[in-house]
């Protein structure tokens, strides 16, 4: 079986915590590298955005590529602009094809502008097209709170058009299943439920003393974690504001913890261009917090296990996840998480068993369930090894085997 994968506008194998890595990236690796372990051979397709990095990668093992096609300047650019250049990177698919006298068998794509680009592939290779979102513009447009932040016309009008040309769209959870019915008027026949996955091999649970020993904290620190991009829908500045309320109530006296930010970059252009950062730095000097809220930028995957496994809970106060791979992967490793109950996380945590869920932007139900999280060292200890034991269920080649049915289903019709 051979499949092109094509995630157009981020590369699989970039450093998670930029401004378009996360998620998404950790699933197109994670997925290919499970089905070339089942025989699957995968390529995946991406857009160059660096000339000084090699156009083929074999990066994600059993004979799977990362391509990076040429598709407008070798640069990051912004979203509005890539756009443009979808025709391009179909095009330069093609032709990789054919040098390489590949005949794909299917196309999986991932948000909606691969979505988009695997209909120029489709009328030349007519073959069935999977797909899956990661996340919806109109998700994002009802909970945007500046123009910013919410998405353009030219996206919902690209999302619709992939759900007609999609011969089955892969949702993350049944709260997904819901929004692409409600919103998009999407066929439920056509939408297949498979949650993205955990590498129970790379994220276990981790000694603190070790974990702690790895990232170079002393052990007497006690930390809480946040994951992911800085950006609004994030919700970072509603966590600073619950360490600012935590700190009033004076819960630190008794309990000296800090919340460690690891996402974003923080120093040259990016830190001074990204004005999501700069306004969460405003905050934490306006909440006089800096002692309590440390930002330390990107990590590498490979060392999150350490920072999951040295912290007491991982916080994810956002305003929209389709899923929250983040919470899943700070499970794996025996840390209970603390979350909105919004989007998939709603289903991930399990409220008084893994963790517990709060409303999105409610800062003081925020810290009042980290203040008894925070206080209870038995409750923590009984909640991470419920979290342990629920993420196993998740594993990689579970979730691959399902996909896998998927494929099967489309190649081999009833």
């Amino acid at each position: 079986m051979q499949i092109a994968m094509l995630s157009y506008h981020t590369c699989p194998i970039a450093t998670l915590g930029g401004k378009d890595t996360g998620g998404m990236n950790v699933y197109v690796r994670e997925l290919t590298r499970q089905l070339g372990a089942m025989g699957i051979h995968v390529d995946v397709f991406t857009r160059s955005q660096d000339e000084h990095v090699p156009h083929v990668l074999h990066d994600l093992g059993y004979g799977n590529r990362v391509v990076h096609v040429r598709a407008g300047p070798e640069i990051p650019l912004q979203k509005s602009e890539l756009v443009k250049f979808i025709p391009e990177f179909a095009n330069g698919v093609k032709e990789f094809s054919e040098q390489k006298g590949i005949r794909y068998d299917l196309i999986h794509s991932h948000y909606w502008m691969s979505g988009v680009a695997a209909r120029h592939l489709k009328e030349k290779w007519n073959c069935a097209i999977v797909h899956m979102f990661h996340t919806l513009g109109m998700m994002k447009q009802r909970v945007g709170r500046s123009a910013e932040e919410r998405e353009g016309e030219y996206r919902i009008n690209g999302e619709y058009e992939v759900i007609r040309l999609a011969d089955r769209i892969i949702a993350a959870t049944p709260a997904e299943l819901a929004q692409l019915q409600w919103l998009y008027q999407a066929d439920p026949a056509k939408i297949s439920i498979i949650p993205p996955g955990v590498d129970p091999c790379r994220f276990y649970p981790i000694s603190m003393d070790e974990a702690k020993e790895f990232i170079g904290v002393p052990r007497e620190n006690r930390m809480i974690l946040f994951v992911g991009r800085i950006e609004p829908l994030k919700g970072i500045d509603t966590l600073i504001h619950a360490m600012a309320l935590l700190r009033d109530q004076g819960f630190f006296e008794s309990h000296p913890f800090s919340l460690y930010v690891i996402g974003g970059e923080m120093d040259g252009e990016e830190l001074i261009t990204n004005t999501e950062l700069l306004r969460l730095y405003e905050i934490r000097e306006n909440y006089q917090v800096e002692n309590l809220v440390t930002f330390i930028g990107r990590r590498a995957q490979d060392s999150l296990p350490y920072y999951y496994s040295a912290v007491e809970a991982v916080v994810m106060p956002s305003f929209y996840e389709s899923f929250g791979m983040v919470a899943l992967e700070a499970m794996a490793c025996g840390t209970p998480v603390v979350a909105s109950q919004v989007g998939g996380l709603a289903f991930l945590v399990q409220d008084g068993e893994t963790g517990y869920t709060v409303p999105a932007d409610d800062a003081q139900a925020l810290a009042d369930r980290l203040s008894i999280l925070l206080s209870d060292n038995q409750l923590r200890k009984s909640m991470g090894e419920k979290a342990s034991e629920f993420a196993r269920q998740y594993a990689w080649h579970t979730i691959a085997d399902r996909i896998k049915s998927v494929y099967l289903e489309l190649l081999n019709p009833a």
